[in-house]
């Protein structure tokens, strides 16, 4: 495992939900499922054998989910950001992700299992960080109007089109 991978907090959905992304994303795949034991399972209120924690990895980048029940949810003050070079790309991840979730404003979404996540184009850096004031105020109104992000349509607010 890297140094520094997200725990995501899941009330009993955690081998759920990490199938359901192995399944979204290229290069992922489930690595170790851990079950609770006698003590552990005890101290959690979970029965004994059922899943603790699930390791994965989504585009190489390692994650773990675990059962924790329903003490704590998730807030879209931490998001999965989600870099994507193409419009293809961009729609695809969209659509599955929204499947039972929320679209929000400005490529922020909530999936099913409450947990945000930014679908954003590769393109999104340059077009913001250009020093032509006009051209980065004309691409944040064009974004303000946008739920799932349209490429073209952030290319010709840049080009003032």
């Amino acid at each position: 495992m890297q140094k520094i991978a997200p725990c995501l907090w899941f009330d009993h959905q955690a081998e759920e939900a990490a199938i359901f992304y192995v399944s979204i994303f290229n290069n992922s795949r489930i690595l170790k499922i851990a079950r609770y034991g006698k003590a552990g399972a005890e101290v959690a209120g979970r029965p004994e054998g059922s899943v603790m924690t699930v390791t994965f990895q989504l585009e190489g980048q390692d994650f773990m989910a675990l059962n924790g029940g329903p003490v704590f949810t998730f807030s879209p003050a931490i998001s999965l950001m989600v870099d994507c070079p193409t419009q293809e790309e961009l729609d695809r991840l969209w659509e599955r992700l929204t499947e039972g979730g929320t679209v929000e404003q400005c490529g922020w979404l909530r999936d099913k299992y409450g947990v945000s996540w930014q679908i954003v184009p590769t393109i999104m850096d340059e077009l913001m960080s250009d020093p032509d004031p006009e051209k980065t105020n004309r691409v944040m109104q064009a974004l303000l109007q946008m739920k799932k992000i349209d490429i073209k349509g952030l290319k010709q607010a840049y080009e003032g089109l």
